[in-house]
């Protein structure tokens, strides 16, 4: 049958419908471990040897090679009472330029009693045309203590591109003993240019981060986080909402922000979790 004038066919492709569902506990001698694990492509998770002295590490990774639009991802963090953990990515996430259909990726955090739990994915590469929208949501028992992070490169620098299409929302929401701590979001939507480039938006920026540190002890840690932020020249600032300390950085490109963020990483992971001051392994390969 002949189309109408100005129709075109547009081929339904095959969408990712992942899922990564880990929950970790203490075992009677105090090490943390497996409770439960569900994976279904293209997600994976993988269990490298701690180094002498650090926690649990878990490494998530999706075989699919990037995602595209009407992808649909979702990881499942529980870490249970007085458990010690780190989760990060093999690699950084690609996310393709997408004609309609939005890639969403849902990422829920459980941090159990005496807990501490570390979630720090390598970065999302939004490529021109994605249209990629994320929500991290977390719950902390009273006591918990979370370190978490989220990097986003906007265009592949390499190539030089620069985003001129798509959409973008990232939200990130706290919820601590059952009552909301923080609520953020941001982002653009249809031509991202003008908001990249305004001074009230993201100044030029090729990158952006959010940190957060929830913890009893996370008021008193605010002057040691905006010192180690100085060296960023003003491009990356520190807050506290609520008890819980938020950081947020901006950056040329993903290298600059890399060593911006691990310098308050690293600070916060030695001082408040009392480990070893480095980044995951898979972070250096």
């Amino acid at each position: 049958m002949p189309l109408e004038p100005g129709l075109e066919i547009v081929p339904r492709l095959e969408r990712s419908n992942g899922a990564l569902a880990l929950a970790l506990a203490r075992d009677d001698t105090g090490r943390t471990g497996i409770a439960d694990l569900y994976q279904r492509d293209p997600c994976r998770a993988l269990f490298p040897t701690p180094e002498p002295g650090d926690v649990f590490q878990a490494v998530m990774l999706t075989t699919s090679g990037g995602l595209a639009g009407g992808d649909r991802i979702a990881a499942t963090i529980a870490a249970g009472a007085g458990t010690r953990v780190k989760v990060t990515t093999q690699a950084a996430e690609k996310v393709y330029r997408s004609r309609a259909e939005n890639t969403v990726f849902g990422v829920d955090i459980a941090v159990g009693a005496g807990a501490w739990l570390e979630w720090l994915p390598q970065e999302t590469i939004l490529f021109d045309g994605a249209r990629f929208r994320r929500e991290t949501r977390i719950s902390l028992a009273g006591d918990a203590r979370l370190l978490a992070a989220e990097i986003v490169v906007f265009g592949r620098a390499a190539r030089g591109e620069r985003l001129a299409a798509g959409h973008y929302l990232d939200r990130w929401r706290v919820v601590r003993d059952g009552r909301l701590a923080w609520h953020d979001a941001v982002g653009w939507g249809g031509e991202p240019a003008a908001t990249l480039a305004h001074p009230a938006g993201f100044g030029g920026a090729g990158a952006m981060a959010t940190m957060l540190y929830a913890g009893p002890d996370a008021a008193g840690r605010l002057a040691a986080a905006r010192a180690a932020l100085e060296p960023a020249g003003g491009r990356a600032a520190a807050t506290l909402v609520n008890g819980l300390l938020v950081a947020r950085f901006l950056a040329d490109g993903a290298q600059g922000l890399r060593s911006d963020l691990a310098r308050l990483w690293c600070r916060l992971r030695e001082s408040a979790g009392n480990l070893p001051s480095v980044l995951p392994r898979t972070w250096y390969t």
